[in-house]
């Protein structure tokens, strides 16, 4: 069976600067992967292309089989754009630095909005699986609740069950405790960790390297746009091969 996620020779550049220079990686069905490296190694923009929030200038993201982004007829892909797009991005949460919450709804119409809109999903479905969501992450007696109510803790929680909400295939993170303060990280990393303990298929990219000891499958480490090394957690933390993914985690550690 094909992994989860499969990128192969993904290029972006920005101008003159290639962020992304000829990426391949796989991640499988259930699979925690974080990805580690400095500020504009290229993860982000990794993550974005994955469900096409960024286009990759060369190159092919398969998401459960399914070119992201694309639809083949025969030798020749042509570009995704509207409900086709948008119904190709609902089996991929996504779950950002900042919370992106609509202020003016409660949390519970904050979490039902995609399923509603893209999915379809009759209003009173919606509204029995947010509520189940909400529990999960702890926050079952916010639904009537403003965002602004919250704190940014709860706020990212309610980012995480509005991502769970669509039923995605594969969770994407984009260092999604950054925004917080520190007492605020552990709430936010524990429904994490409880997503993977249910055999989630999740890409986060994270400086929260107990995090990324305790939970990841694998660990991969970029800079310059390219993998410059991946494996276990405990060989790229504790005897990474790579001097320049050495450098970095003396100042991180």
């Amino acid at each position: 069976m094909a992994a989860m996620v499969q990128a192969r020779g993904l290029k972006k550049p920005f101008g003159s600067l290639t962020v992304l220079n000829g990426i391949d990686f796989d991640v499988e069905r259930g699979e925690v992967v974080c990805m580690l490296g400095p500020s504009g190694s290229g993860k982000s923009t990794l993550l974005r292309c994955v469900n096409h929030l960024e286009r990759p200038d060369a190159g092919v993201i398969s998401v459960d089989g399914e070119i992201i982004g694309y639809r083949r007829s025969g030798d020749q892909l042509h570009e995704l754009h509207g409900k086709q797009l948008a119904q190709q991005r609902s089996h991929i949460g996504m779950v950002f630095q900042n919370f992106n919450l609509f202020p003016h709804r409660t949390i519970l119409d904050n979490v039902i909005e995609g399923a509603c809109v893209v999915k379809k999903e009759p209003p009173e479905t919606a509204r029995d699986h947010a509520r189940q969501l909400l529990d999960r992450v702890g926050l079952a007696g916010k639904v009537n609740a403003y965002p602004n109510h919250l704190s940014g803790g709860q706020q990212q929680r309610v980012a995480i069950a509005r991502a769970l909400a669509m039923r995605p295939k594969v969770m994407l993170f984009d260092e999604p405790t950054s925004a917080l303060d520190p007492e605020l990280v552990g709430e936010v990393l524990a429904v994490m960790k409880d997503l993977a303990r249910e055999g989630m298929t999740m890409i986060v990219v994270t400086h929260e390297m107990g995090f990324a000891r305790e939970v990841a499958d694998r660990v991969i480490f970029m800079d310059g746009g390219m993998i410059v090394e991946q494996g276990l957690p405990q060989e790229v933390l504790d005897n990474p091969r790579a001097e320049r993914t050495r450098s970095f985690l003396a100042r991180v550690h």
